[in-house]
């Protein structure tokens, strides 16, 4: 006859524990922790990953690999197309997050419908019903198709339905609804979140089936489940944009089949996402006059140079601790170019408020953003206007010099291309032979570019 044991496990992630405690030890949640029954002699349970397990390979040289380029295919919307690093991998498995309503299944169901005109696909929605999927197509105008739409949360059955239809792309909409019967904890639970993910990564690996998963968001904006969720997908993509405006950003954190840093740039309609073909005239002034405190840079995301418009606004504090804001850029370097305006430039803001803007909702994390700070900054401080077809960029260091910056020739071709005449770069990314239509003036001191806007530019 069958011995029984007790055995405590945590409903959040799985862990196993011999007797009850109050706090899970892995997870850190309290109260998780649920009894169960174990016999001590019947036969060990059959692994759920058996079926799945690939078969052990030998040791091989990596002289002896044969590299092969992946084959591509397009999604049907050219912007996602770019984050992806050129379109869609057999096999790949994409993961997709965002804020609420930002636009991920709207963005997912204008590719599925697009590649079912020409490849076997399955939509499986956990959140929607099949009657509010064909009301969102209708709204945005998307044609009938031979889209398999699968309204279902358990995993065993949506894997029998791939064995049997072998689509070529499968999205899962979202990873956090579904649950698999081996495990008793909730669907959206740590557990259950790892061990979907686990199991339709490798049978999309088995099978080679294109699959994209969107994943929720926690308050503090970053994809809710294990951290491991990001590990095991081949492809991290983020939705950003404020739900106020009708842009939108997907940029790329992790893409093993592409470059990383990617941006697609879409705009929201009534008929669903557009990609926006020239993202810098979203990101640059519209206004007919040009005031002071605006300074144009450009930024490279990824392989696409953009440009961006900086403002800075200086105004006299009438508190005893002046505030410091920046929207869009790096405030902890905000402080740092302060203090290397004071040192190596003598201009004193501490008695200043001071905020900075970067137009358009765009992020800008990399450094080159340097110079148009401190041009936008004293251009308000002295209520002096820059030139508007001026665009600047370049990394300023603590003892004041101007470092280059990655890609220089890319960012001045785009800056001709879109009518600027003059530029401010560091000495290093000055080019060697002219660009036509722009004059490159290169300098290496972050006061040598003031002196240039004075001398050069009868600025200032």
């Amino acid at each position: 006859m069958a011995k029984s044991k007790s055995q405590y496990q945590c409903t959040e992630c799985g862990s196993v524990f011999p007797k009850w405690q109050g706090q899970c030890t892995d997870c850190n949640n309290w109260n998780t922790l649920v009894e169960s029954a174990v016999s001590t002699t019947a036969p060990p349970k059959h692994s759920r990953f058996a079926a799945l397990a690939a078969q052990s390979s030998s040791v091989i040289k990596l002289a002896d690999i044969q590299a092969q380029d992946h084959p591509r295919f397009s999604s049907g919307v050219p912007e996602f197309d770019r984050v992806l690093g050129g379109g869609m991998v057999p096999g790949m498995v994409v993961l997709l997050g965002g804020d609420p309503g930002i636009g991920k299944s709207t963005l997912l169901l204008q590719s599925m419908v697009t590649l079912a005109k020409t490849t076997s696909a399955l939509y499986v929605s956990g959140e929607e019903s099949a009657g509010q999927i064909a009301l969102r197509a209708q709204r945005m105008g998307l044609e009938h198709t031979n889209l398999n739409v699968l309204t279902e949360i358990q995993l065993e059955q949506i894997v029998a339905q791939l064995e049997i239809l072998k689509p070529e792309v499968l999205v899962i909409d979202s990873i956090q609804t579904l649950y698999t019967s081996e495990l008793s904890a909730a669907p959206g639970s740590v557990s259950q979140v790892r061990e979907c993910a686990s199991q339709l990564t490798r049978l999309a690996k088995a099978l080679g089936i294109t699959t994209i998963l969107v994943g929720h968001v926690t308050k503090e904006g970053t994809l809710a489940g294990p951290r491991v969720l990001e590990h095991i997908v081949d492809t991290v993509l983020y939705f950003e944009g404020d739900s106020q405006s009708s842009f939108r950003l997907v940029r790329a954190f992790k893409n093993r089949f592409g470059a990383v840093n990617e941006l697609g740039v879409f705009a929201m309609t009534d008929r669903g996402l557009k990609g926006v073909n020239n993202p810098s005239a979203l990101f640059l002034s519209q206004t007919a006059e040009w005031v002071a405190g605006s300074c144009v840079m450009c930024t490279q995301e990824g392989a696409r140079p953009l440009l961006v418009e900086i403002q800075a606004l200086v105004d006299a504090s009438h508190s005893p601790a002046p505030r410091r804001l920046s929207v869009g850029l790096e405030q902890n370097r905000l402080a740092m170019l302060l203090a290397v305006m004071h040192r190596h430039a003598g201009l004193q803001f501490f008695d200043q408020d001071i905020f900075i803007n970067a137009v358009g909702g765009v992020r800008i994390s990399e450094p080159a953003a340097d110079l148009a700070i401190v041009l936008a900054m004293v251009s308000s401080l002295r209520n002096k206007r820059l030139p508007k077809e001026l665009v600047v960029f370049g990394e300023i260091g603590l003892s004041g010099e101007l470092r280059p910056a990655p890609r220089g020739q890319e960012r001045l071709r785009e800056a001709a291309k879109l009518g600027f005449t003059h530029a401010i770069v560091p000495a290093s990314n000055a080019p060697k032979q002219p660009i036509e239509g722009i004059e490159v003036i290169g300098v290496d001191r972050v006061e040598k570019a003031l002196a240039a806007l004075r001398d050069k530019l009868d600025c200032f």
